[in-house]
């Protein structure tokens, strides 16, 4: 078998190891299809049978209601911060409003201000994006949408379970770090978006779960490629989609659904992995100092410093050496980042905690 590492890139992302294996098996040829996934027409009868055990392993995992689309998009969640506001907010009255937790929500709303009008409801800049809104009940309730980004992964802070306001402004999402980590009302979003490449699939698919009743919003003349009206009504196949991507997503819920026991097993799991890192910061005697405030720390990306740079360095060429990859920070704030998506084994977040046990024993 090919030697492989600790990945803890921000993504793409680990991918469970069975998935892999599986993808291996049935690479040159799709089972009852003759020619390899990577060939297959997606009208086919074998690529219409993926796509539909795709859609079929989200609605189960997440509880979906008939009252959302489930759309397979490109162009990642960047795509989706121009789209949201096409679509949502030309008819409407209102503002956009959004809740700024870290560089994601923030990119979201430069890309709102360049479509119509938007607003800041919460802004945590003021911190340096280390803490969370306490609540979003009341936030913005004239607004046309409340965007919220679950978790942000450069900052690693992440909005609680059970954040969802009841009532409002319909909340549009962006849950790309954080998708299938744990159980998710879907019946409280109006529009929920991820990128498949953190926890769901390799780069190139976008997740869309979509209120139907948000439809009859969206204005004319908008492009076909840019209006969610043309994905709904031909079922994610009005272009050719990432097939590819939509195959191993369907894996990748197979394996959650199948391996792991489902969301609420999933999120517990992330949850003992992450305190394994936190306690190993926690214990340093400020030898680390994480980024996030205890209450907005996010399970998928451990984000913190060293007491300078130089050791920042020393830290990840030390850990490159005993297979732990990918640890720098985001190069807009530096620092050290551990992204432990779902996939990431609990054996390789204790490999981690090990050695940054070790590294403060040889440096502090």
């Amino acid at each position: 078998m090919t030697h492989r590492v600790w990945n803890f890139a921000a993504g793409p992302g680990t991918l469970p190891l069975p998935v892999l294996e599986r993808v291996r098996e049935e690479l040159l040829a799709y089972p009852g299809a003759g020619a390899s996934i990577l060939e297959l027409s997606h009208r086919s009868p074998a690529f219409e049978t993926v796509i539909g055990e795709a859609e079929a392993s989200l609605r189960e995992l997440l509880r979906i209601p008939e009252t959302h689309r489930v759309l397979f998009l490109q162009g990642g969640a960047s795509l989706q911060f121009a789209m949201a506001p096409m679509n949502l907010l030309a008819a409407t009255d209102g503002p956009a409003a959004f809740v700024l937790t870290g560089t994601w929500s923030r990119k979201a709303l430069a890309e709102a201000r360049g479509i119509g009008e938007a607003v800041t409801a919460w802004d945590g800049s003021a911190s340096g994006f280390s803490t969370v809104p306490e609540t979003l009940e009341g936030l913005a309730a004239n607004a046309a949408y409340l965007h919220v980004a679950s978790n942000e992964t450069i900052e690693g802070v992440e909005l609680p379970p059970g954040f969802e306001p009841e009532g409002g402004p319909p909340l549009v999402c962006d849950a790309s770090s954080d998708f299938l980590s744990r159980p998710i009302p879907v019946e409280r979003y109006g529009l929920l978006f991820a990128g498949a490449q953190k926890n769901a699939g390799p780069a190139g698919l976008t997740v869309v779960l979509l209120r139907e009743d948000l439809l009859e919003r969206i204005p004319p003349g908008l492009p076909a490629m840019l209006d969610y009206r043309t994905h709904a009504e031909h079922r994610s196949l009005y272009n050719t989609p990432p097939t590819f991507a939509v195959y191993v997503l369907a894996l990748v819920t197979r394996w959650v659904r199948d391996e792991v026991g489902g969301l609420a097993a999933m999120h517990e799991r992330n949850r003992r992995k992450a305190a394994l890192l936190y306690e190993a910061i926690d214990r340093s005697d400020g030898f680390y100092r994480g980024h996030a405030v205890p209450e907005a720390r996010s399970l998928m990306n451990v984000t913190f410093r060293l007491p300078s740079e130089d050791l920042e360095r020393a830290f990840v060429a030390e850990a490159a050496e005993r297979d732990l990859v990918e640890l720098r920070g985001h190069r807009s704030v530096g620092g050290i980042r551990a992204s432990i998506y779902n996939a990431m084994p609990l054996e390789g977040v204790q490999a981690l905690g090990a050695f940054m046990d070790g590294f403060r024993s040889r440096h502090g």
